[in-house]
């Protein structure tokens, strides 16, 4: 697909709507075409309906008798046989437009959906849901109804009063000018309105996704926001931004309602000005009445149609600010996902090496500053260290959800920057502090990815991180729901699936982002429990604030202020006296008994220690 050069928010109308067709409408074009004609026909009946008002009048203004009444009669019929035509034409290019509509809106819907989903972490991080939620759900409508406003404008509004002018000129030109004349008037007036319902429209989007913004946070946080007693200002809040869109709304109401008086004032001066006219033509110059009957039929049947085309412009700015929004997600560059033509990331060892590794998510603000450590094959590597010391940054960049402005990280001496994204996520699972479980069964978050998993080894991986037994404790089993975000089940039970999902993936490598913080003491255990089975022949990184998580590690690796200040086994690093054993003596003081971990395969001399020097 090849997006425009020039930003969305740039183009003009017209440059917008070409780019709208060329995207969405031209794989439709039969259709429309079809649709097309079916509005033609539709407006060349309306046109041949009001000429036949015409010899009806003049039929009926005539010496009368059977033959008049006759005539008069077939017309009568064709007349009815008309209008049933039209009726199955409107049908028809309603139906058609319908489906094509619908048809865009899920096109673009699963476009944008995909556009999402390949930006990195990042981006998500610095908005808020709601407004992708606005840009999906409701933007999309925007580029179906600019569409069809386009076409409805066209074939139905356009054809329509043109068959109708044709057939006015035709009949007395003088009368037809005098009709227009009003029209260059209408123009600049309905122009205006829709500069202002374009400004308001982006107003009144805005304004939406701050309400959207603002529910989602407070059902999410509805405990603080009662423990606070922060209802009346969450109120207060909501009052407000309901309120803006509101008068955004007023203001666009106000502009499309003013159309229409602009139109009733214009169209009453050109039927005033023709009715003098065709008056006099028919009563002092003996003009034929029938032309002039069929005339004002063909005036007046033209009033709908053109009020629609002069509100045509406002609807359209309405449309095309959703628009917009659209295509400033679909105008992102794709930075994930792109690189198919890389080799695939093989593990055959598992040993990762960050060297010299800068990286900062601030540009006055450095999180890592030269990093350099190993993680060995199949053995557990803990970093350890104060807030902010850049250790969750280091599984970030693992998995690539950033880059790194300096350095590289390898895993088995490849960088991981010369294989393809996926492959190296596919060797990794990630268990974080904060586990996130979708709305659906337990069986269905377990197997996340994997859906065409068996339920007896969703069933296995959930014994080895020691969640079968309250899983089955549940009235439905393994297909209980967890709710939204897993709120249906404890701290412990999330993390026990979380860890059951990641051994169902089968990864060479494992991360882990403080598994065990947010747990007390006996679902820790439980969990330790699970995460010892997860961390067996695997190469696996964890990050821990708790020291008594990780004594057992066959290296530790202290961070601080985005460098590796020390590496070693716990007693190593106690004996050396430095960063670590400072970092113990704050947490435990003169002695405490761990919660151990399992054995991890530490060699029999231990893992090397030393302090490496600041860069």
């Amino acid at each position: 697909m090849t997006h425009s050069p020039t930003p969305v928010a740039e183009l003009t109308t017209w440059a917008l709507l070409k780019r709208l067709y060329d995207e969405n409408g031209k794989l439709y074009t039969r259709w429309y075409i079809l649709a097309l004609a079916l509005m033609s026909l539709g407006a060349i009946v309306t046109a041949y309906s009001a000429y036949l008002l015409k010899p009806v009048v003049n039929g009926m203004m005539g010496n009368g008798g059977s033959a008049s009444f006759a005539t008069i009669r077939l017309l009568a019929y064709t007349v009815g046989g008309l209008f049933i035509i039209r009726g199955l034409a409107t049908f028809g290019h309603s139906y058609i437009l319908a489906r094509i509509g619908n048809q865009i809106i899920a096109s673009l819907q699963n476009r944008v959906f995909a556009h999402l989903l390949a930006q990195p972490v990042g981006y998500f991080q610095n908005r808020h849901s709601s407004e992708f939620v606005t840009r999906l759900a409701n933007s999309a409508n925007g580029v179906r109804d600019a569409l069809q406003i386009l076409v409805t404008t066209i074939g139905r509004d356009f054809l329509t009063v043109t068959a109708l002018l044709v057939q006015m000129f035709v009949q007395d030109t003088t009368m037809t000018l005098i009709a227009i004349c009003v029209l260059p008037i209408g123009t600049m007036l309905l122009r205006r309105l829709g500069t202002r319902v374009k400004r308001y429209s982006r107003r009144s989007i805005d304004g939406s996704t701050q309400i959207m913004e603002l529910i989602q946070e407070t059902v999410r946080g509805i405990r603080i926001v009662k423990s606070f007693n922060y209802e009346a200002t969450q109120q207060s809040r909501m009052s407000a931004s309901v309120q803006g869109v509101q008068q955004a709304a007023n203001r666009i109401a106000a502009s499309m309602a003013l159309s229409s008086p602009i139109g009733e004032t214009l169209s009453g001066l050109a039927v005033a000005a023709v009715v003098l006219y065709g008056g006099w033509r028919v009563t002092i110059a003996h003009a034929d009445p029938g032309s002039f009957v069929s005339f004002i039929g063909s005036l007046l049947l033209c009033y709908d149609p053109a009020k629609r085309l002069g509100r045509a412009n406002l609807e359209l700015q309405n449309s095309l600010t959703s628009a917009r929004l659209l295509y400033e997600v679909l105008d992102l560059p794709l930075t994930e996902g792109a690189d198919t033509q890389k080799p695939a990331l093989s593990v055959s060892v598992g040993e990762i090496a960050f060297q010299d590794v800068a990286f900062r998510y601030r540009a006055e603000e450095p999180v890592l500053r030269g990093a350099n450590f190993t993680a060995e094959p199949h053995k557990t590597t803990a970093l350890v260290g104060p807030s902010g010391g850049g250790k969750s940054t280091i599984i970030n960049l693992l998995q690539r959800f950033y880059e790194p402005e300096a350095g590289s990280i390898t895993i088995d001496g490849i960088d991981i920057r010369d294989r393809t994204l996926k492959s190296l996520r596919e060797n990794i699972a990630y268990v974080s502090q904060d586990v996130f479980l979708f709305r659906g069964t337990i069986a269905q978050n377990i197997a996340y990815g994997r859906p065409d998993t068996p339920l007896s080894d969703i069933a296995e991986a959930a014994r080895k991180a020691n969640a079968h037994d309250f899983i089955m404790g549940f009235k439905d089993g393994y297909g209980t729901n967890v709710g939204e975000q897993g709120t249906q089940l404890s701290g412990g039970q999330r993390q026990r699936i979380a860890i059951a999902r990641a051994i169902l993936k089968n990864a060479p490598i494992i991360l882990l982002d403080e598994p065990t913080a947010a747990l007390d003491s006996e679902s820790e255990r439980e969990v330790q429990k699970a995460l010892d089975d997860l961390r067996k022949e695997r190469t696996t990184i964890v990050v821990a604030h708790r020291l008594q998580t990780i004594f057992n590690a066959d290296k530790i690796c202290v961070i601080e202020a985005g460098h590796v200040v020390e590496s070693g086994t716990h007693d190593q690093l106690l004996q050396l006296g430095g960063a670590y054993f400072a970092f113990f003596s704050a947490q435990f003081g003169g002695g405490v008994t761990p919660v151990k971990l399992a054995s991890a395969s530490r060699p029999a001399g231990g893992a090397e220690a030393g302090r490496s020097s600041r860069s």
